[in-house]
């Protein structure tokens, strides 16, 4: 889920029609035509079509033409013999290479089911909005704009499949590094803002956006509220009709546990004081929205327009309350309290928390030890997925698998203004949603300069396809065969997009093909909740890759990565704007030399560094308020 109000990636009134990726007719993969039981179907079509007409012939030899001679009839009698042997012999030949190619056939469906595969991809979204029936992705040819590379990245990863070594991108290559810096955003503090004697009033916080917004908006008024020294009120949840999920606080997070965490430092309650229940908030001014505050404010922002309404009215209600706090200029108590509100105090509740450690099981199929980030994010249900039948063995290692947030939504490639390779009825389809969900976009671009693609694509403002995806992981050396779990599902061009992922990546997971119906039933109707399996699975991937950096659930993925890896959760950053370089010359560049190239951009991102001015501690929480360095190499 991407960030709401954001012009990376603008919150949708609607979405595309969910994309279904097994077709009907073929029952083959997505986008590769007619299977190859098809092909066999008709190959024997076009043989019985010869046998009929050799049988034709025979026939017409034996009645057409009985006139013949005697002596005609002695001269080819032999020759007839030998045509006959002959054709028994062909007939014989093509049955039998008929037959092998049936049973090559059950043997490729068995080991890449085409219903399975289908089913993979054909569930990676499950969107209900009638509007989505616009942008669905049926009859869609193949979407391909690097032909050239994928046709080497095929070659190569074939051989791959023959080696015994791995990619070394399973491991965090500066792991030394980055295990110095240990978690301790929860460490005791001689002083505690917001508990400076009596409260100047109360603070009511209600979220936009999805999961990921949330949670993030969460710990932002914990900070907010320590900052006035006010008393917060549990924040709420506002009800989205993009996302359409009317969970709260209780329904996603455990109450008792936040408030427990939290009660040293800042004032917390479940609810408003009965004197404040019938008060017109909006008439008295109390009312504070987005537009009132700038994006990133400062806290003198908040000591100025929001302060002295709190000291006035004892009660300021912060709606849509989103990304409104900056991160730097920040007093570290602060910066701390936000850590600890998200590494800490904001933990799932046990009904997540037990469906995400089924999942993880189910995605391992051998337990594993459990690692402090399992610990942290699925707590007692962590030892309970463990089948009592099938315990911890270290003779049967569990299956390794990398996570990948694939961000293709439509109101991304639309928003993006970039061309994506597929056509005028492509670019026709993203104009008209333009126009339908961004008029504010639309009329700018009147206003504006040419907005050129190509300079778009070169600056690292368009979005990464599938595609793209698939040749950066094929770049660094995941062989054809890795259990790939997928999240970000909404994927704009469905199967015609994911055609070229799919021909290199076969082996995709999500939750849909993991759990059950029933499983999932309690889930269904709640998308945050949905998210919140989604961020369990990712974050406790033995390798996370991400698309688009600016994301919310990448930022807090990679975050609790960081925060709780210990220097062996290794995160995937493709640069795009050297990415977009590297694919330029996809015509005439040699695989070496693109693998070489990746490599080093995604080793750039996976340097341990402390986190910079002005960045999230969300999701750079190497910094002294968030965690403890215990040698200065890290710098």
């Amino acid at each position: 889920m991407g960030k709401q109000s954001s012009p990376k990636s603008p919150r949708p009134d609607t979405s595309m029609k969910d994309y279904q990726t097994r077709s009907s007719e073929s029952g083959g993969f997505a986008g590769n035509g007619p299977s190859l039981g098809r092909r066999l179907s008709g190959g024997e079509s076009a043989w019985n079509a010869k046998a009929m007409s050799l049988h034709g012939l025979s026939q017409n030899d034996n009645h057409g033409n009985s006139k013949v001679g005697s002596c005609r009839g002695a001269c080819v009698g032999k020759r007839h013999a030998w045509f006959s042997s002959k054709y028994v012999r062909s007939v014989a030949t093509m049955l039998a290479f008929v037959g092998f190619l049936i049973m090559l056939d059950s043997l490729m469906v068995s080991v890449f089911d085409p219903m399975w595969l289908g089913r993979n991809i054909s569930t990676l979204t499950k969107a209900d909005d009638e509007d989505r029936t616009a942008y669905s992705e049926e009859g869609k040819s193949p979407v391909q704009m690097y032909g050239h590379l994928l046709s080497i990245a095929s070659g190569a990863l074939a051989e791959k499949e023959l080696e015994q070594q791995e990619t070394r991108f399973w491991k965090q290559p500066y792991a030394a590094k980055a295990s110095v810096w240990k978690p301790c955003a929860d460490r005791k503090v001689p002083e505690y803002p917001g508990r400076l004697g009596k409260s100047n009033g109360y603070i009511m916080v209600s979220a936009n956006g999805g999961l990921n917004q949330q949670r993030v908006a969460i710990c932002n008024a914990v900070a907010v509220a320590a900052l006035l020294n006010a008393t917060l009120v549990l924040p709420t949840f506002l009800y989205s009709n993009v996302w359409k999920d009317p969970s709260q606080f209780g329904d996603i997070y455990q109450e008792k546990h936040f408030l427990d965490m939290m009660k040293e430092e800042v004032d917390i309650v479940k609810e408003l004081p009965s004197r404040f229940k019938s008060l017109a908030i909006e008439a008295t001014g109390s009312l504070i929205t987005d537009s009132d505050l700038p994006k990133e404010a400062t806290p003198n922002d908040y000591m100025e327009k929001v302060l002295p309404i709190l000291i006035r009215n004892g009660l300021v209600h912060l709606l849509g309350f989103g990304n409104r706090l900056g991160f730097d200029p920040m007093p570290s108590q602060l910066q701390k309290l936000r850590c600890k509100c998200n590494f800490h105090a904001l933990k799932f509740v046990p009904k997540i928390q037990k469906v995400g450690a089924l999942l993880r099981q189910r995605i391992r199929k051998y337990e594993t030890e459990p690692t402090a980030l399992d610990k942290q994010l699925l707590g007692d249900y962590i030892s309970s997925s463990i089948p009592s039948n099938r315990p911890y063995n270290a003779t049967k290692p569990p299956q390794k698998y990398l996570a990948l947030h694939l961000r293709f939504e439509i109101d991304m490639v639309a928003y993006s203004l970039c061309d994506f390779g597929g056509g005028a009825n492509e670019k026709q389809e993203l104009q008209a949603y333009r126009e339908s969900h961004f008029p504010l976009l639309i009329e700018r671009l009147r206003k504006s300069k040419t907005v050129y693609t190509d300079e778009l694509r070169k600056t690292g403002k368009c979005p990464l396809t599938p595609e793209e995806a698939a040749l950066v992981l094929a770049g660094l050396g995941f062989k054809t065969g890795t259990s790939i779990y997928l999240a970000g599902s909404q994927i704009y061009g469905g199967k015609s997009r994911m055609h070229s992922f799919v021909s290199l990546y076969p082996t995709l997971i999500t939750k849909e093909t993991l759990l059950s119906q029933a499983e999932l039933a309690p889930f269904r109707n709640f998308s945050s909740q949905m998210a919140a399996l989604d961020l369990i699975a990712c974050a406790t991937a033995d390798v996370f890759a991400m698309t688009d950096s600016g994301s919310q659930l990448a930022s807090l993925v990679s975050g609790f990565r960081t925060y709780y890896g210990g220097g062996n959760a290794p995160t995937l950053r493709p640069n795009k704007k050297r990415l977009a370089a590297i694919l330029h010359e996809n015509s005439t560049v040699e695989w070496n030399g693109f693998e070489e190239r990746v490599r080093r951009m995604i080793d750039e991102g996976q340097r341990v560094r402390p986190r910079r001015f002005g960045r999230s501690v969300y999701r750079q929480p190497r910094s002294p308020e968030c965690m403890c360095s215990s040698s200065s190499s890290s710098n």
